[in-house]
């Protein structure tokens, strides 16, 4: 006998601590080196370029007079900056939510390097709990990002004018600054079933491309679903039904009904898919 064990009664290794295991900071920096991460906010970067290059090309401006929201597009940044809003909350900014979570887990699974994560050892619900958390940092930072870029773009190229809705009322500029930020904060709130959906599917699966494209055709389907008016208030309990309640922040008077339903819909639909994926995860045999 050379002395005693210095193994610790519970089998673990000495100075083994489950919470220091998979650092958020490691695992974001990992992330933001990979090329898909980089390529979609490029993308959120570009599309307000796009857009401004696309109006110069198409002759400017709108007719004096419209009532359409999307027709003052270029009355203002704050108006330019709403306008690229509406253009990404149906498709853009659900395909960027799903494609970070997606990715998430069933990225290491295709790589062959999920089992030697938790071979490490890192307890499953850790690392389920920090691939979702740097997943929420890229996909909130992809939004702010687009908002921002958008309010600077526009701004620059078509002035710092009060926002004017399609009902002719008025915001000034640091006023409508102000609605945007809630606004943003809705949109935010509202994707977390997305991202719920795509982390269960991230979890179910090997294959990314899966993950990720599964979140986007469920999300296009309730879409369909949502325009079905024979539906009535069936709609309602359908996941995105109130995607664009951010509208109802740009008013003079805010109408907070919808904002609030939505907003529980989103969280009660999110929650219910997170606690899925971790109970599937926490269940799965993983051989990958």
């Amino acid at each position: 006998m050379t002395g005693e064990s210095t193994i610790p009664a519970d089998g673990r290794a000495a100075g083994y601590r489950a919470r220091r295991t998979l650092p958020l900071r490691t695992e974001l920096v990992r992330q933001c080196k990979r090329r898909r991460t980089q390529v979609a906010l490029a993308f959120v970067t570009a599309l307000p370029l796009i857009l401004v290059a696309a109006f110069a090309i198409g002759g400017g401006g709108a007719e004096s007079g419209t009532a359409d929201l999307i027709e003052l597009a270029t009355r203002g940044g704050v108006n330019f900056t709403v306008f690229t809003l509406l253009m990404s909350v149906g498709f853009l900014l659900i395909v960027v939510v799903a494609l970070f979570f997606g990715d998430s887990v069933a990225s290491e699974a295709s790589w062959s390097s999920l089992r030697y994560l938790l071979a490490i050892p890192v307890p499953r619900t850790r690392l389920l709990q920090q691939k979702a958390i740097v997943s929420a940092t890229l996909s909130v930072a992809a939004l702010v990002l687009l908002v921002t870029v958008a309010l600077a773009v526009g701004t620059v190229a078509y002035g710092a004018e009060p926002l004017v809705t399609p009902f002719g009322d008025s915001l000034g500029y640091g006023d409508a600054i102000g609605r945007l930020t809630l606004a943003l904060t809705y949109i935010a709130v509202n994707l977390i079933w997305v991202a719920g959906l795509a982390l269960l599917l991230s979890v179910l699966t090997d294959a990314p491309l899966g993950a990720v494209g599964g979140t986007v055709m469920a999300s296009i389907l309730v879409q369909i679903l949502d325009q079905i008016t024979a539906l009535d208030h069936w709609r309602d309990y359908l996941p995105g039904h109130f995607s664009f309640a951010w509208t109802r922040f740009l008013a003079p008077t805010i109408d907070w009904h919808d904002a609030v339903i939505g907003s529980f819909s989103a969280l009660a639909y999110g929650t219910a898919f997170a606690v899925a994926a971790w109970i599937m995860f926490a269940r799965k045999d993983v051989t990958s």
